[in-house]
């Protein structure tokens, strides 16, 4: 199986400097055109699944893809709990929050295990095929270190987010 993954489309969040967590975001004017681009790269996979956060939605359905889409929460962003819309510098060093919840919310180790069930269940059902998965900056360096550069969580949160058009993965 072949594994594209993709970061959802850029938000007004984004722009404001605002860690959006699981609050449901939107698109900037910017991320509607970033979205379209993404369904011209990408024309050509055979399932899309999608965190079920509004951002991530809103940039599968912009990007016009003919493919089956299906939403799934595990691939949701880290849920910041009470840093959820605060601005992103409020957070601190975003690396004490990979083995410890963020107040209120989630650590990057229970995103990483979330992102490894889903993963389990794609592998069993989407064998042979090529499966696109839009989420967040958190599911990305789950991807990364499960099946990429295999780097340590501590280690690709420290990097940070790394915006390229999509990393691809043999599963």
């Amino acid at each position: 199986m072949k594994l594209i993954y993709e970061t959802h489309a850029t938000t007004v969040d984004n722009e404001s400097g605002i860690a959006t967590g699981w609050l449901p975001g939107e698109l900037s004017a910017r991320g509607r055109e970033q979205a379209r681009e993404l369904g011209k790269r990408r024309s050509d996979v055979d399932v899309v699944f999608s965190s079920d956060l509004r951002r991530a939605v809103q940039t599968v359905e912009l990007a016009g893809l003919e493919a089956p889409h299906f939403q799934d929460w595990r691939l949701r962003e880290c849920d910041y709990g009470e840093l959820n819309g605060l601005p992103r510098d409020r957070q601190g060093d975003r690396g004490r929050y990979v083995e410890r919840p963020f107040p209120g919310g989630q650590s990057y180790h229970d995103v990483l295990e979330l992102t490894r069930s889903f993963l389990e269940d794609v592998k069993r059902w989407y064998d042979g095929q090529v499966v696109l998965v839009v989420a967040h900056s958190a599911n990305r360096w789950s991807l990364e270190h499960l099946l990429g550069s295999r780097a340590p969580m501590e280690q690709l949160v420290a990097e940070g987010v790394n915006w390229q058009p999509g990393w691809e993965y043999e599963v």
